[in-house]
């Protein structure tokens, strides 16, 4: 029996405080129109210090919850995606388990940089699939605010907070996730890294001091991976589903930089209105940035049911996934 798997809720979180690039100008050596030509972004959303990875992903996660008309109790999996755990463990998903009060959920944390909430998808949708679970929890939450190096111009411009969440079950038959591919290069794995505070290098004094606990990015490189591979892994996948770029309804692409963007648009020859885009708004939200942009696109009315929706991320590891929905709301 062909078992088909959809979103039946949705629901992201974004912080209140927005710091503009006029705001950083006065801390780097920046500008809001240097910053605007080389990335669109325009602002981004930061947490307090107070708040932790888990508060915003059990915010989205109980939104979706409301949206897909969900008890805790009926969740039988919790996987979040994120780079900034609340600590290395137990894993964040087992934390929003205890919020949300998810009593008969399994939970973990996938690290997969970027690409994480399209891997989360496939994962929940493989254990649904399985017969193993009826109601999987993917989140794709991040605080990058509490990594970034607010000295360092070349990355600290580019990210900011966020979160969002979906609910995988069946679905009607020839709706939902369609096809998936998802692909890693860990030899660019240096390109984009957060050294410090794991096993290779604990936390110490000179971790510390060297300044080794925040994100490093060789930008040009990561730019020039991105524009290379969305085009491969959306035609992967499209193929996968026995689509063409033609049958494309709706783009939601990963948020990392404006340009990206538009030379995707270009090489999957999509037009500006098939395309959603928020960068301006908040910045590389990393794994949380498909997520709240399918939220707020679908909340706009701008996917409607029977749409096919390209979803494409890449980031560290090297990583890369996307992913072809046919929307079931």
């Amino acid at each position: 029996m062909n078992i088909s798997v959809g979103l039946t809720g949705i629901g992201s979180y974004v912080p209140d405080k927005a710091v503009t690039n006029e705001d950083l100008s006065r801390i780097v050596d920046t500008s809001n129109e240097w910053i605007v030509e080389r990335t669109g972004i325009r602002e981004r959303r930061i947490v307090d210090y107070y708040t932790s990875t888990s508060d915003i992903a059990t915010k989205a996660a109980l939104r979706a919850l409301e949206d897909g008309n969900t008890s805790p109790e009926e969740i039988d999996m919790i996987i979040v995606a994120t780079v900034t755990p609340d600590m290395s463990f137990p894993s964040t998903a087992c934390i929003v388990q205890k919020s949300i009060r998810a009593v008969n959920a399994a939970a973990f944390d996938i690290s997969v940089g970027c690409s994480g909430f399209v891997y989360g998808l496939s994962i929940g949708m493989s254990f649904i699939k399985a017969g193993v679970c009826r109601k999987v929890l993917v989140i794709g939450a991040e605080t990058l605010s509490k990594i970034v190096d607010w000295q360092d111009r070349s990355t600290c411009i580019l990210f900011g907070d966020g979160a969002g969440a979906c609910i995988l079950e069946r679905c009607e038959e020839g709706y939902g996730i369609l096809s998936q591919d998802l692909g890693s290069d860990g030899n660019g794995g240096n390109l984009l890294t957060l050294p410090a505070g794991g096993s290779k290098l604990p936390a110490s004094y000179e971790t510390v001091s060297n300044n080794l606990h925040t994100i490093k990015m060789d930008g040009r490189e990561v730019f020039k991976f991105a524009v290379r591979v969305i085009e491969k892994t959306a035609n992967d996948a499209l193929e996968k589903a026995q689509l063409s770029l033609k049958d494309i309804d709706f783009f939601v692409p990963h948020q990392a930089n404006l340009r990206i963007i538009q030379s995707a648009m270009k090489k999957l020859d999509l037009k500006q209105d098939k395309v959603y885009v928020n960068l301006d708004k908040y910045g590389n939200m990393s794994s949380a940035s498909i997520p709240v942009a399918l939220d707020e696109a679908y909340r706009k009315s701008m996917i409607k049911r029977g749409d096919v929706v390209l979803l494409v991320a890449f980031g560290a590891g090297l990583t890369w996934g996307s992913l072809v929905l046919k929307w079931n709301k």
